[in-house]
């Protein structure tokens, strides 16, 4: 991981150093100490402006080189269009598009957060400085060849704010969060070669130990023993052993049901026997970013000291054809006892899920468990990477998660869940089959996965179209996003600590 940025914050009253960014909305008008900052460039920043015909629509910039009258060797004046109508993931934003407008050469940069008329809260401020980290984030570790900024040192970033204290406090919780969320970006973007089931359980045990998160490893014997046949499975045609990785942080009262989150962790999926086209099979590697956002959830709750009690549980598998590989037409029973039918050996995610989803209901009677996966690319037909898909058994889980979804902007679309899906996964020999088919496949992914959670309140997130090679986002430019971290931390936040 590479993360070039060190963040500060100061008195709105600091002499600012480096790039000076700072902010304006659509009357063009400029804070009190933003326009005494100014002071001396008014000039250049009114022919720029009438240059330009900026006319302060939201999320516009405008960008001068070494302005007269101002000790800075660029000024980047930013407007937020309706300052007074902003949402928390406006900051974010906000955040990500200042980073992005500090040249890669630039070793210092002051962002003035002062608005005309209104004052930037403390809680805005630390959105703010989140999205910074999370833009200025990269994955160069195999890279040999570096860009300038490793040679010359990070770019250090400060932010003037209007109540330094209070805002230092805010963004210490956000950085924890914001350290899950690269946490499970490095996960995604390490190649599967290196990031096998064993390498990932003890990184997931490595980082969250360090946090105070108690975390327990079962191996193939384990797992065996367990009954765990569904997910042993998919894992048994590969010279790599499986791993399932219990993750738990005890924040809430000691007898407090815990709530549960499942991580789907393919470390990579040829398909199996039932193998996938070559075209685009590299992309397989970060089929493990449900339980790559489970492991930098459980960091972020850790880290932050979240008023909990959390479990996480990500089921680690490498999925190869061999000669050992189950394949189209074998029998396996799982945990539970149900048995499947596999008909198509690269519908392996819902086999691994089965069992840890039963396992979590079994030994930890959470609340609600919630499984992330990487599940379906039928979810990607349906609902692009705006939306992760939503299927659940509870419908105030399912609102909380639609709402945290808006406050964060990783947002979420309930699918609809029935017999009528049911049916399609009946089996002739077995209790169900792996796969319903061509039609509705996300669907019947669920409605599998449902089979195995029985009365607890249960939601699943697809999570193929959001948590990899996902569209470049104002807050990440990495392959891999860590989407799911930020979510679920805001669900917890709002509804379940004490």
């Amino acid at each position: 991981m590479s993360e070039p940025v060190t963040l500060s914050f100061a008195r709105l009253t600091a002499a600012p150093k480096g790039v000076l960014i700072v902010l304006t909305d659509e009357s063009l008008a400029f804070g009190t100490q933003t326009q005494k900052l100014l002071k001396g460039a008014d000039r250049a920043v009114t022919r720029a402006f009438d240059a330009e015909r900026f006319k302060g629509k939201a999320w516009s910039s405008l960008d001068l080189l070494a302005p007269a009258g101002l000790d800075a060797p660029r000024l980047v004046v930013i407007s937020l269009g309706k300052a007074g109508e902003l949402k928390a993931s406006d900051f974010l934003k906000l955040g990500g598009l200042v980073a992005g407008k500090i040249p890669s050469s630039a070793r210092e940069a002051t962002v003035v957060l002062d608005l005309p008329g209104t004052k930037v809260a403390p809680e805005a401020a630390a959105e703010v400085a989140l999205g910074i980290r999370l833009r200025r984030y990269t994955f160069d570790r195999y890279k040999t060849k570096k860009k300038d900024e490793a040679e010359h040192g990070p770019l250090a970033v400060t932010l003037l704010v209007s109540d330094e204290a209070a805002t230092k406090r805010t963004f210490a919780a956000r950085e924890a969060v914001g350290d899950g969320v690269l946490l499970a970006r490095d996960l995604v973007n390490e190649p599967a070669n290196v990031l096998d089931p064993p390498e990932f359980a003890r990184r997931a045990e490595e980082h969250l130990s360090g946090v105070g998160v108690e975390v327990e490893v079962l191996d193939d014997e384990a797992l065996a023993r367990a009954g765990m046949r569904a997910l042993l499975g998919v894992g048994q045609g590969s010279i790599k052993e499986s791993r399932v990785v219990v993750m738990r942080w005890n924040g809430g009262p000691k007898d407090e049901a815990p709530v549960a989150f499942i991580g789907k962790g393919v470390t990579f999926d040829t398909g199996g026997i039932s193998i996938k086209p070559a075209a685009g099979m590299e992309d397989m590697k970060g089929d493990m970013g449900g339980a790559a956002c489970v492991t930098g959830l459980m960091y972020a709750l850790a880290a932050r000291k979240a008023k909990v009690n959390a479990v996480g549980l990500i089921g680690l598998v490498e999925n190869m054809p061999d000669g050992a590989a189950q394949r189209p037409g074998d029998i396996v029973a799982s945990l539970s006892g149900q048995t499947i039918e596999i008909i198509n050996t690269d519908a392996e995610g819902r086999l691994v899920l089965c069992d840890v989803l039963w396992y979590a209901k079994e030994r930890f009677k959470p609340k609600f468990m919630i499984d992330l996966a990487t599940l379906t690319g039928a979810i990607l037909v349906a609902l692009g990477s705006e939306y992760a898909g939503l299927f659940s058994n509870d419908d105030t889980l399912s609102e909380r998660l639609a709402k945290a979804g808006q406050e964060t902007g990783e947002r979420v679309w309930r699918m609809p869940l029935g017999p009528e899906y049911d049916k399609l996964i009946d089996s002739k020999f077995a209790d169900m089959k792996n796969t319903g088919g061509r039609h509705a496949g996300s669907i019947t992914a669920a409605q599998f996965l449902q089979r195995f959670v029985e009365k607890t309140p249960w939601a699943h997130l697809d999570v193929a179209g959001t948590a990899m090679s996902s569209p470049a986002s104002d807050i990440n430019k990495s392959w891999g996003s860590g989407w799911g971290v930020r979510l679920l931390d805001q669900l917890v936040k709002d509804n379940y600590e004490g």
